[in-house]
């Protein structure tokens, strides 16, 4: 175990995702604890500044989700006060919490993505993209995912089975950020594999010389057809099954593919990169990356790790970790 430490913890805040933050971070708070680290919560809002400097803290853990958390805002407050961190920088934060932004960038890199089209809200109402929707059935085809470009947890995600769902899919998911991603569906299989820095096996020293790809977690709701809010986060709504039960061919290549898209944005520290394997190609392709990962009881981060044979609290150590390898 490192050195003990004087933590901020970070969570909760005022994005739609403060309940899972809070969550998330008062599981990292008892574990920082229960290794030996002082720890100083802090429930973000107008006072973070001035409550950071007060504490003075060797480094931030950032378990807050949502838009602060997640779209470099934090990261770059953090950055110029001085304080090392957790997680992705806020380039990396950026490009992965706009999931249109992130997309754009996998499909010039070649990386496999769901053909997709992303409008801002202003493009809508002033520059007459609605005139362009029947494109999309020739373009993407039905059915649809209407999603927020940034945002977790499934927050704000529509389908559109046909021409008359579109529009009211597209003003739903506008309610939780002004510009939108318009996705094929794709029908199959829904994966995450969990990127982790570190260049030991479970029980040594930390480091973060190395990324390396934890095990394949599969995703069955259990009532929904797609994975929403309240299957992710509301225990016994979801199956999860890690590892993922799929041919040693399709489990490399999902890590693989995860370990790119990780290099590629620029992540630090660790992230979660969800896929979808088709059902009827038997193709991977990556949907989104997800820079700070709930660490909820039931959270794919880890559940992932746990079956790579490290516990919680060494996950949350090797987390910490990161902080001062940036």
């Amino acid at each position: 175990m490192s050195a003990a430490k004087k933590v901020a913890v970070l969570k909760g805040g005022d994005s739609l995702e403060r309940t899972v933050s809070l969550r998330s971070g008062a599981r990292v708070q008892t574990a920082l604890r229960q290794l030996g680290h002082e720890v100083t919560a802090i429930d973000v809002g107008p006072e973070l500044v001035a409550q950071l400097l007060a504490a003075e803290p060797d480094a931030a853990f950032v378990a807050l989700h949502g838009s602060d958390g997640e779209d470099g805002t934090v990261q770059g407050l953090l950055e110029t006060i001085g304080v090392p961190y957790t997680g992705s920088g806020p380039a990396a934060c950026m490009c992965c919490t706009d999931k249109a932004l992130a997309k754009y960038l996998m499909r010039e890199a070649g990386i496999p993505t769901p053909d997709f089209s992303a409008f801002k809200e202003s493009a809508i109402k002033d520059l007459g993209v609605s005139a362009a929707l029947p494109g999309l059935e020739q373009s993407i085809g039905f059915p649809m995912v209407v999603k927020p470009a940034r945002g977790g947890s499934a927050l704000g995600v529509k389908f559109a089975r046909s021409a008359e769902e579109l529009p009211a899919a597209i003003v739903g998911a506008l309610s939780y950020d002004r510009k939108v991603v318009i996705e094929r569906y794709v029908r199959g299989r829904d994966l995450a594999v969990s990127v982790l820095e570190s260049d030991s096996p479970p029980g040594d020293s930390p480091s973060a010389h190395e990324q390396i790809a934890l095990p394949v977690v599969e995703a069955i709701p259990r009532e929904e057809d797609f994975y929403n809010y309240e299957s992710r986060y509301e225990i016994g709504m979801t199956t999860f099954v890690c590892p993922a039960q799929l041919s040693g061919e399709a489990t490399a290549r999902a890590q693989s593919l995860a370990l790119e898209v990780y290099r590629l944005l620029g992540c630090h520290g660790f992230a979660r990169i969800d896929l979808m394997l088709d059902e009827d190609s038997g193709e991977l392709s990556v949907l989104e990356v997800n820079v700070v990962p709930g660490l909820t009881e039931t959270s794919l981060l880890p559940l992932a790790a746990d079956a790579a044979g490290i516990d919680f609290d060494e996950l949350v150590e090797r987390i910490l970790a990161s902080a001062f390898t940036r």
